[in-house]
């Protein structure tokens, strides 16, 4: 297999020996003109490392051997990066450009004026066509070579956003390095932007333009110029600096610069090769003939040609070895994100256009390596290129180490937390799969099934095309690709075939519950198959088929699923898409599906609910199919007689069934069908009556039967209840006014209240039925305007409903005390204020405010049905009681959103919130989301009422625990720890915006002062008041405060206890912990939470920067100095003295290694201080006990750095050390950031990978750091 080899040219290196490793560290004194000097130590695998060490400014010559073993580089035993050093400048020697100057019409020579602002701005506006412009560069260059050339460096310069220019002068006295140095120093720093990151419309289609010029640029020089006098190595060799530059932009734009005429010299190395290889035939050809028929000049020119062949292969490759070398081997591994994608992309680029030199192992290993980067962007890039490999089924042969190496990297990947990877990944095994035998194993394709699952549609799609052709698709099917044949495999059998294994995998892989998400998932790859409703319904009634209980259930829910996925277009709830409307083209298929399934399905309904009408769980689903018809089509394909059959088994199956699932979905499909739009309303209706009448009748018989004995047998009873189920389910879709069911139902309740004689089974429906028939009477009223009386009369019917409500909120069984709590909490939230609005003001005389008894009771209810203490679901529960406790969480849920709502909209006392508020804490896990919104929305109504009620709550539960316990010990004990938790709860609820909460924590303060104070110890005692612990609660709320209100706060708290006649000497303990609280301290960043975090910061590091220059003065006093002594003088001197913060430079956004130096935090600081640029804040914090305790420690105000840890000697790693003070730091992050979600824990601290480099460090990754990028 050929490589590239290297160029007979002046830059071109060395051949590489055939005994290295892929990756050598040689020493070539022609090839450092390719490069400009640096000083990056290259971590590489132990075995790809000479025996011999070369010097600092030694490069790395890297060659593609032909050997197939990929070297171990996923070693953990890989030497640490040095730190980095100041970058030397050693002038590198360039070669000699001839003619550099030109004559001017005088007879003397000037310099040429390069032009490269008019290149720049034409490939940036992107408006002309590129050859055009490629061909007048070139007729320039042609007229003037050295300013033409002059002219292509400075666009390239331009393009990486340098204000600089490359003059004649420069290019001919100085080398690279000097010219990349003096670019460097005009370098514009203010801003992090460059054309290819800038944003805007002009700079949007830069790169793309960037790009069609270099690639046209090649291809319009590929027969002559780039041959004969284009100095492409100047080219290179200046291109190949840039990609080492420190400076983002050069490094970003050169190396993209240069990977892309890599892949336009590919692309001329290939079209070089198919010529040689058709001049060897020809010559060959010609050689073979006869003597008499050889033609001697047509050798003679082939063999020139041939000739002349190889010495442009041989140039070519060599460019290409100098760029693979030079740029590439040192930017896959860049600290930057997007030079690292760029070289992946371009790699695959190379083998997919070239697979002769370039599909080999020592090329792919670099796409193996990088599949663990840790950015996804990059392992994208990988998977996209090995995608493109894998598709080619003539390449498969030479994969297959890669394959056998990498498979199992590939596969994990399938999982990637990135879903655009994840997505790729598993698109990627597809390919495999259809491309390959055997491969994957059972094992590897077990990893990619359970992702039919997965919320994201697009992975989930792509995972459900994996698992049709691994298991759902015919095997022959994939293999073949004549249309006879796709015909033959779509026939009937392959179709039950397809339904019968997707309903295996659905009920054997057990992952979920629901045929929704699975059809979703296979609808892109399958849809084709899951449309042919007829096969499936004849699976279902065919008898022969044997199917048990479970499959024909199955069967069902895939057959419905299937209906809604054609009818809507839409996937399952949770299930997200991104899209947010249907276009032309997806409407038009919406309306030929829904017509194709209302054509084969109509006529097989009555069938399939005539099999399964005794089955609840299979009759459900297939009423359901109604929703996704187009029921016009009964009318126009005269399908009347399918109609009837239908009418009369929904009759027959609302006779039958009890179950509220099926009730409610027969009255959902009258209500279809019943529209009068419909020709065939009438007889809809007609079907209608007729079961109301006998559901009716039988309603009146059994009621008047319970009214008049005083005794009802089981089946009496059942027959009753059932009745009025069904009548109640039909209520909620159809008005059934004119039946008169309010009057005998109020009767029964009246019986119920009175009594307590009728059965609970009677009961619950109803209370369902009077409730549908007050709302069916105000849906009337809204419609037609009604009198007055009408109004009153209505007022009164419910007001009496309310109190049989009320009633049997008192009543023995919980159903009926939850069913009668939620059909209040519905009307009186429909009869509030808020039905007048919208025009509806004659609504007024129905509006309805409850008494305070039956407030009270609602909340009662809430105490007795709600909080409850939950029940340990861990320790011997089945996984069925498991579930039924979570649909008992959701239903208590239900009833709390009901209570809560009822405070919202003005319905109940807003002070009637202290009692849920006063759970916040002790059921949040329960609870916490929706008394948090309530909260929230309480603030927004009167800021002040809920601050009041916020105190309320605290004040209810001190009462409720001082009486319980007793004021002795009471904040030692636990609930009233749980109760301070709670108040800082209450006060992180404030969120930052102090300037609008002020006068209300104010407020807050003054009254918690009062009720601390508000009962006095009896005379004579020396004890405390029972009520002071209070002020601990209270101290939650210090922090809120700002710092002027605080000494008004204290005297405000001295006067009051001024009126105490018992007061001691020495203050009482919550009198201490109040008023250190309430320690004023001025903060000029205090109005923001997270300006004081950041002022901390700073305020770490400038001790830490003081204990740095005390450690280093007590060791030239004295060697026996320990870290622990210095520490302690900190500590000491730093309590007396006060504490001055000091603003942190910010990092220059561009620096190069060209012009500075890394420079330690202590000499910065010095630096800031001498220019008297830096910011000091004064601050006199008392620090309490628990505060100087944990203050004392090395750890706050530093350690000597020969103490601490690789790494540790940053301001980052100082502050993530100090993040472990939970009650400073973590409550000022939870203040600013998650005031919204109190229970969300702080985040971690910013990882130095992300935020911590600064364009200083190292631009190079080593192969350990590569290693370690698992997912």
């Amino acid at each position: 297999m050929p490589t590239l080899r290297s160029s007979s040219r002046p830059h071109s290196s060395s051949s590489p020996s055939s005994e290295g490793s892929p990756l050598q560290k040689t020493q070539n004194d022609t090839q450092g003109a390719l490069f400009t000097s640096s000083v990056y130590s290259v971590n590489l695998p132990s075995e790809d490392r000479d025996s011999e060490q070369a010097s600092e400014g030694d490069t790395y010559s890297v060659s593609s051997d032909d050997e197939s073993d990929f070297e171990d580089s996923l070693q953990p035993n890989v030497k640490k990066r040095t730190a980095k050093q100041p970058l030397r400048i050693t002038p590198m020697p360039k070669h000699r450009k001839k003619g550099f100057q030109t004559e001017c019409c005088n007879g003397q020579k000037e310099a040429a004026q390069p032009s490269a602002n008019d290149l720049f701005d034409a490939v940036k506006a992107a408006k002309s066509d590129m050859q055009s412009l490629v061909d007048e560069w070139l007729d320039n260059y042609k007229q003037d070579e050295n300013a033409g050339f002059l002219e292509l460096i400075n666009f390239f310069v331009r393009s990486c956003g340098c204000k600089g220019s490359v003059t004649p002068e420069m290019f001919k006295k100085m080398s690279n390095s000097e010219i990349i140095q003096h670019l460097t120093e005009q370098f514009n720093e203010d801003s992090g932007e460059y054309p290819l990151t800038a944003p805007g419309p002009s700079w949007k289609k830069f790169q793309g333009s960037f790009c069609e010029f270099i690639k046209t640029l090649v291809c319009q020089c590929q027969y002559s110029l780039l041959y004969d006098s284009f100095p492409m190595d100047e080219l290179i060799s200046l291109l190949t600096g840039f990609s080492d530059s420190q400076v983002r932009a050069f490094r970003h734009t050169s190396t993209l610069a240069a990977m892309k005429l890599m892949t336009s010299l590919v692309k001329v190395a290939l079209q070089l090769s198919l010529h040689r290889d058709n001049n060897q035939r020809q010559y060959e050809a010609e050689r073979n003939k006869r003597p008499e028929q050889r033609a001697p000049e047509r050798l003679e020119s082939l063999q020139k040609k041939r000739k002349e062949l190889h010495e442009h292969q041989e140039e070519i490759e060599g460019m290409m070895n100098a760029i693979f070398r030079g740029v590439f081997i040192h930017r896959y591994r860049d600290i930057l994100p997007e030079i690292r994608a760029i070289c992946m992309e371009e790699l695959g680029c190379w083998m997919q256009t070239y697979n002769t030199s370039f599909l080999t192992d020592s090329y792919l290993k670099y796409i193996g390596w990088t599949l663990h980067d840790k950015q996804g962007e990059v392992r994208l890039k990988c998977l996209k290129a090995l995608k493109g490999l894998y598709s080619n089924r003539e390449l498969i042969a030479r994969l297959e180490l890669f394959t056998s190496r990498f498979k199992d990297r590939m596969v994990a990947m399938a999982m990637d937390k990135e879903y655009d990877v994840a997505v790729e990944a598993i698109r990627l095994l597809t390919v495999i799969l259809k491309n390959t035998e055997g491969v994957l194993t059972n094992a590897d394709c077990e990893i990619v099934y359970p992702i039919v699952y997965a919320s994201n549609r697009v992975l989930s799609s792509a995972a459900g095309e994996f698992l049709y052709w691994k298991l759902l698709c015919p095997e022959s099917e994939a293999r073949v690709g004549g249309r006879r044949e796709q015909e033959r495999y779509r026939s009937l059998h392959a179709q039950r075939r397809f339904f019968y294994l997707l309903m295996v995998f659905f009920m054997k892989s057990e992952l979920h519950e629901h045929a929704a998400y699975l059809v979703d998932s296979l609808w892109d790859c399958a849809g084709f198959r899951l449309k042919d409703w007829e096969n499936l319904a004849g699976m279902l009634l065919e008898k022969d088929q044997n199917l048990s209980n479970v499959e024909e259930r199955t069967l069902i829910e895939i057959l419905v699923s299937s209906a809604r996925q054609a009818a809507e277009i839409q996937p399952p709830v949770g299930r997200v898409t991104g899209k947010k409307g249907l276009t032309a083209k997806e409407r038009k298929l919406q309306a030929n599906d829904k017509a194709k399934l209302s054509e084969q399905l109509i006529p097989l309904l009555p069938q399939l609910l005539t099999k399964f009408s005794a089955d609840a769980e299979k009759v459900a689903p297939l009423l359901q199919l109604l929703d996704y018809f187009d029921l016009s089509i009964y009318c126009t394909g005269r399908l009347e007689k399918h109609l009837e059959l239908l009418l009369q088994q929904l009759q027959e199956v609302v006779v039958k069934h009890v179950d509220p699932a099926v009730l409610e979905a027969g009255a959902h499909a009258l209500h279809l069908l019943r529209k009068p739009e419909f020709t065939f309303f009438n007889r809809v209706d007609f079907t209608l009556s007729q079961l109301m009448e006998l559901l009716t009748g039988h309603f009146k018989q059994d009621l008047n039967e319970l009214l008049q004995s005083s005794f009802l047998d089981e089946d009496e009873i059942y027959s009753l209840a059932t009745t009025m189920k069904r009548l109640s389910a039909f209520y909620t879709a159809h008005d059934l006014t004119r039946w008169e069911l309010y009057e005998p139902c109020c009767r029964l309740l009246r019986k119920a209240v009175d009594t307590g004689d009728v059965p609970h089974q009677v009961v619950q429906p109803a209370l369902t039925l009077v409730y549908f028939s007050i709302l069916w009477t105000v849906a009337h009223f809204i419609e037609s305007a009604a009198s007055k009386n009408q109004l009153l009369s209505l007022k009164d019917r419910m007001t009496a409903f309310c109190e049989l409500c009320q009633s049997c909120l008192s009543d023995v069984d919980p159903k009926i005390q939850e069913k009668a709590f939620i059909v209040l909490s519905d009307l009186l939230i429909i009869f509030s204020p808020q039905m007048t609005v919208e025009g509806r003001e004659f609504l007024q005389p129905l509006v309805f405010s409850p008494e305070a008894a039956l407030q009270s009771e609602l909340a009662s209810f809430l105490m007795d049905h709600v909080f409850l203490q939950s029940e340990d679901m861990s320790s011997g529960h089945s996984y069925f009681e498991d579930d039924e406790q979570i649909e008992q969480l959701h239903h208590r849920r239900r009833l709390l959103s009901g209570f809560c709502k009822l405070l919202l909209y003005g319905v109940l006392e807003l002070d009637a919130a202290s009692d849920v508020f006063k759970h916040y804490h002790k059921f949040y896990r329960d609870y916490g989301d929706i008394i948090k919104e309530t909260l929230t929305r309480a603030r927004q109504i009167d800021r002040s009422h809920c601050s009041r009620i916020l105190l309320l709550s605290l004040k209810q539960l001190y009462t409720e625990l001082l009486q319980e316990q007793g004021s002795q010990g009471l904040s030692e004990q636990p609930a009233f720890m749980e109760m301070r938790d709670l108040a800082r709860r209450f006060a992180l609820s404030f969120g930052p915006h102090q300037i609008q909460n002020r006068d209300v924590v104010v407020k807050l303060h003054k009254e918690g002062i009062k009720f601390s104070l508000s009962e006095l110890p009896p005379a004579g005692s020396s004890g405390e008041p029972p009520n002071l612990a209070f002020l601990e609660l209270l101290s939650e709320f210090s922090p809120r405060l700002f710092y002027q209100d605080k000494p008004l706060i204290l005297s405000y708290l001295d006067k009051c206890l001024q009126q105490v006649s018992q007061t001691p000497s020495p203050p009482w303990g919550p009198v201490t912990t109040y008023c250190h609280s309430l320690s004023p301290v001025e903060n000029t960043a205090e109005g923001s939470p997270q300006n004081r975090l950041q002022s901390k910061t700073s305020h770490i590091r400038g001790s830490y920067q003081h204990q740095r220059e005390d450690s280093s003065s007590s060791q030239e006093e004295s060697t026996s100095s320990t870290p622990s002594t210095s520490s302690t003088s900190s500590t000491s001197s730093s309590q007396e003295e006060s504490l001055q913060l000091s603003s942190v430079p910010p990092t220059p956004t561009l620096t190069s290694t060209v012009l500075r130096n890394r420079q330690p935090l202590v000499t910065v600081g010095k630096k800031e201080e001498e220019d008297g640029s830096r910011l000091e804040f004064v601050y006199r914090l008392p620090l309490s006990r628990t505060q100087q305790s944990r203050h004392s420690g090395a750890l706050y105000f530093g350690v000597p750095p020969a103490l601490l840890s690789p790494g540790q000697d940053s301001p980052l790693t100082c502050l993530r050390l100090m993040e472990e003070d939970e009650e400073e730091l973590g409550i000022l992050n939870e203040s600013s950031e998650e005031w919204q979600d109190a229970d969300k824990e702080p985040g971690s601290p910013s990882s130095l990978s992300e935020h911590g480099l600064d364009l200083l460090d190292t631009t190079e990754l080593s192969i350990e750091d590569i290693s370690t990028w698992k997912r």
